[in-house]
């Protein structure tokens, strides 16, 4: 306020000079001598009326400024460009251009400003903040819980409330859980924007564990799981500073009412069940939103559907589903363990460090953030989840081939290398042990022809020497051109029984009397 009346005491009063009384009021010598003369036109002296406050002191010694007096000004009105300051992209600038192309005749835009913000001074420290309708939603839980008791054992279980409220309406909404853990921090995500049939730009967080690993007001790290629900809506964190409860003051306001209306409303009441609960806080929230505003004109349902429905992105398609995430690497055997169960990703990734995303029916595997393998979950101990197109084509050829395959094959070539090919699979504990050596054959006959193969197999197996470096090492020394040991000769002829040959037992004797003689 102006020093108006101090001016006029010091000089019809204490007789000062208008450099004494600027000196003693800090303004200008022009600006005493400006009041004294504004005086002196509205015939005021000294001592001033008593009935005569400062606001009617300036209205006479200005009565230009106060454009209110001047008949016929039309009145903006200031309750609806409050409102619609809350729209995106709207100005001061653009809504008071719109004011005068309605009234030629009305305030000029210094006044159309002074006269909003005379508007909006009395109202709350909350509505003071402009916010855009459909940008922000703030969210936290409530410092009180509910109750309710289990009926077969009658013990009494907590129940935690989750507030979510829009930033431009205060459109409120509050569901109870049964703890705060990331599967109810996601499920309350997802809950809230059902209720409010879209999503802002923003959700405005405080720094729960379940929602921020890391509490950082310029990087802070979100929770993988909660970022992922994020971007499944299409929504960007922003979370508050640390132990900054003004950053979000329309959730705080919003938990201060929900304790109010809800909780306190709800404290005589037994529920037995989280269901019957949910069901009575549902219908005081009703009422709370349905409430009208104490300093304003509607309520926040009222505004909802004025300002935050139209302006909220739609509801995915899809429903999100919660996945918990963790890091593991890919063994040798290009397989990942996950709750002890094994899952392929592609070979190539082998050592590589994989993100795990398990989901109730499903396990994600991502390297670097792009998903490399997708399968059905698997809740057996030490099992194997396999893709046939993760392995590596020898791998892929390799279990493509059975004991029966293998036989054929080796029929085609002939009996002896059939003989040979079941013979190799009969000696080892399980035929899968026997798949190289057979493949080793195939590769020996693509490089020395199906007929010398077969003759490699015949020799084998007449010198009881039946695998694969036998064969080999036959075709190798061309010993499967030569004929068969004795093939052609006859039997050698058994030795007589005759005095004068001493056979076997005599030497055998003769042995044992040495052995006597050393002892």
């Amino acid at each position: 306020m102006r020093k108006t009346s101090e001016i006029l005491r010091l000089k019809h009063q204490a007789g000062l000079t208008n450099r004494q009384i600027a000196c003693s009021c800090g303004v200008g010598r022009s600006t005493v001598a400006s009041y004294l003369e504004r005086a002196e036109k509205a015939g005021l002296t000294w001592p001033l009326p008593e009935e005569l406050d400062e606001e009617q002191l300036q209205a006479l010694l200005f009565p230009a400024a106060d454009d209110a007096a001047r008949p016929g000004r039309p009145q903006p009105d200031m309750a609806k460009v409050h409102k619609e300051l809350r729209k995106p992209l709207t100005t001061l600038q653009l809504l008071w251009e719109e004011y005068r192309t309605d009234h030629p005749d009305g305030y000029g835009y210094t006044q159309f400003c002074e006269h909003y913000k005379r508007y909006k001074a009395p109202l709350e420290v909350t509505m003071r903040q402009r916010h855009i309708a459909g940008e922000k939603t703030f969210l936290d839980w409530a410092g009180k819980t509910l109750a309710w008791l289990d009926p077969d054992t009658g013990e009494s279980h907590p129940a935690y409330l989750f507030v979510a409220t829009l930033g431009a309406s205060n459109y409120t909404f509050a569901k109870a859980f049964a703890d705060q853990r990331l599967p109810a921090w996601i499920d309350a995500h997802i809950h809230a924007a059902d209720f409010f049939g879209g999503v802002s730009k923003l959700w405005v967080p405080d720094n729960p564990k379940t929602g921020v690993d890391k509490a950082c007001y310029y990087e802070p790290k979100i929770n993988e799981s909660y970022q992922e629900l994020a971007d499944h809506y299409g929504v960007a964190i922003l979370p508050t500073r640390p132990g900054k409860p003004q950053d979000k003051p329309k959730v705080e306001s919003a938990v201060l009412h929900a304790e109010r209306r809800i909780i306190a409303r709800l404290r005589h009441q037994t529920f037995f069940s989280l269901v019957e609960l949910n069901a009575a806080i549902r219908a005081c929230l009703d009422d709370l939103n349905a409430r009208p505003f104490q300093k304003m004109t509607g309520s926040r349902l009222s505004l909802f559907e004025e300002l935050d429905r139209p302006a909220l992105r739609p509801l995915p398609v899809r429903c999100y589903e919660l996945g918990k995430w963790s890091t593991a690497k890919a063994n040798i055997d290009y397989h990942v363990q996950v709750d002890w169960h094994f899952y392929s990703v592609p070979y190539a990734l082998t050592q590589q460090e994989i993100e795990v995303r398990r989901c109730a029916h499903t396990v994600e595997l991502l390297h670097k953030g792009r998903r490399v393998a997708a399968h059905v979950r698997s809740r057996v101990r030490g099992g194997y989840t396999t893709d046939p197109a993760h392995r590596p084509k020898a791998h892929a050829k390799h279990l493509d081939w059975t004991p029966g395959r293998l036989i054929e094959w080796a029929s085609a070539i002939g009996p002896e290398c059939a003989r040979a090919v079941s013979h190799i699979l009969e000696s080892k504990p399980h035929p899968e042990q026997g798949y190289r050596a057979c493949l080793g054959l195939m590769r020996l006959g693509r490089g020395y022809g199906a007929q010398r193969l077969e003759a490699a197999c015949r020799r084998a197996l007449a010198l009881d020497a039946c695998s694969y470096q036998s064969i080999k090492s036959i075709l190798k020394t061309k010993l499967d051109q030569q004929p068969l040991p004795r093939q052609n000769e006859a039997p050698p002829a058994p030795v007589p029984d005759h005095h004068n040959i001493r056979g076997e037992a005599y030497y055998t004797q003769e042995a044992a009397k040495h052995a006597d003689a050393a002892d």
